[in-house]
């Protein structure tokens, strides 16, 4: 359910926005906009924000993600369109209304901190209480149990100005979450700290979503940040939304040139996971199944190995054509025996690639991937990981066919003769 909706957001600065309006509406390029005296700042913006997640709009410096973030609690009013939320839409509100919802759907974490400077840690976690007219003692109960959470329990009568960066902005976000808002807007909140207290607030900030489910809008010039933390993101450019997507559907389809242009640096290997590089088994067989009718099921699509599973499609284990024939030949009538549960170990769909590579080097088969409850999704052959990642040339010498390919033979589509063969 969407609790944040943005409809042809556009926000223009200038004495001839009307005009400017006008011309964008025909289809003028904003070069031709910049000429009349505006400043296109951001251009047509529509997209949703569901409840829970953490949807981040990245954009370089001068893309419109910081106009547009302040846009959506009524800080800057748009030129046109409409941002509602949960259903209302700010722009029709009247001020004392609109006061109203910052104070008790919105609260808002600053790329600075915006910390007063005169104030204790305790009371400027508990300001957004404190504006809302909670009592002292509930507002500073409230604040102690936000500040323990962000790791800072025994600061509170401390000043912004004895804190580092990290411990600043952890007092942002305990004033964030003590409001109690369900929305929480970040405005390059973690742009200013140094890249190890940066990951050290961003995993924070993963581990209270996770135990708070707030709705979270984070601004980000980060590439590799909003990979990390973003449920849903939204690519800007030039005051335009260009892309929104998983950091999945963005890395590995781009929507044009400058996407794919922004994304081309990004480890895809902590990008990337599992159900992402994943392919249909070729052959699987029940468990109930005869070893004789497992066998013939291997020879006839040219795989060395099948995966076992129940009729509830829960994986059981492998089993591999040569000791299926063995068994056949020693008049064995029953698959059990010959099922090997361990070999390769199964992963789960959200598993990271980079965690895969050792995985896959551990056995010939393809790595199976299942859900929660053991039912059998897909597998990874070594040779679909690779060229997943654009690490092999579809042109594959002999010695890359002997060393990788060949032993993907059994369970994938590449096909091969069988061992049994």
């Amino acid at each position: 359910m969407s609790i944040l909706r943005a409809e042809g957001v556009t926000k223009l600065f200038g004495r001839k926005t009307t005009e400017a309006q006008r011309r964008i509406k025909n289809g003028a390029d904003l070069e031709e906009i910049r000429k009349i005296g505006v400043t296109p700042a951001v251009v047509d913006a529509t997209f949703e924000v569901k409840q829970g997640e953490i949807f981040v709009v990245m954009g370089l410096s001068g893309s419109g993600k910081s106009t547009l973030i302040r846009m959506l609690n009524g800080l800057l009013p748009a030129t046109a369109g409409s941002i509602e939320i949960e259903g209302q839409d700010i722009a029709k509100l009247p001020p004392k209304a609109l006061r109203a919802a910052r104070q008790n759907k919105v609260s808002m974490v600053f790329q600075h901190f915006a910390l007063f400077p005169h104030r204790t840690v305790l009371a400027n976690a508990a300001y957004g209480l404190e504006v809302r007219g909670v009592t002292k003692e509930e507002r500073e109960k409230t604040a102690r149990e936000f500040l323990k959470l962000v790791g800072l329990e025994g600061w509170e009568s401390k000043l912004p100005g004895q804190l580092s960066g990290g411990m600043k902005q952890r007092v942002g976000l305990a004033r964030a979450l003590a409001s109690g808002t369900d929305i929480i807007l970040m405005d390059e909140a973690f742009s200013a700290l140094d890249p190890l207290i940066r990951r050290e607030v961003q995993d924070l900030l993963l581990d209270l979503q996770a135990r708070f489910g707030k709705t979270i809008v984070f601004i980000t010039h980060d590439l590799n940040e909003a990979m990390r933390i973003g449920d849903r993101i939204a690519v800007m450019r030039e005051g335009r939304i260009v892309q929104i997507g998983t950091a999945e559907e963005i890395l590995t389809d781009p929507a044009n040139d400058y996407v794919a242009q922004f994304v081309a640096d990004v480890d895809r290997t902590r990008v990337l996971t599992a159900s992402s590089v994943m392919e249909k088994p070729l052959v699987t067989v029940l468990a109930t199944t005869g070893p004789r009718t497992a066998l013939r099921t291997m020879r006839e699509h040219q795989t060395s190995a099948a995966f076992v599973v129940s009729r509830d499609r829960k994986l059981r284990g492998r089993v591999r054509a040569t000791k299926v024939a063995d068994a056949v030949q020693d008049g064995v009538d029953k698959l059990d025996g010959l099922i090997d549960a361990e070999d390769p170990e199964p992963v789960a769909p959200d598993t990271p690639v980079a965690e895969l590579f050792a995985r896959c080097a551990e056995s010939d088969l393809p790595v199976p991937v299942t859900d929660e409850d053991g039912t059998l999704l897909g597998v990874i052959p070594r040779v679909t990981l690779l060229a997943a990642l654009g690490a092999i040339n579809t042109q594959v010498d002999d010695a890359v066919v002997q060393d990788v390919v060949a032993p993907e033979l059994a369970l994938t589509k590449e096909g091969g003769k069988s061992d049994t063969d």
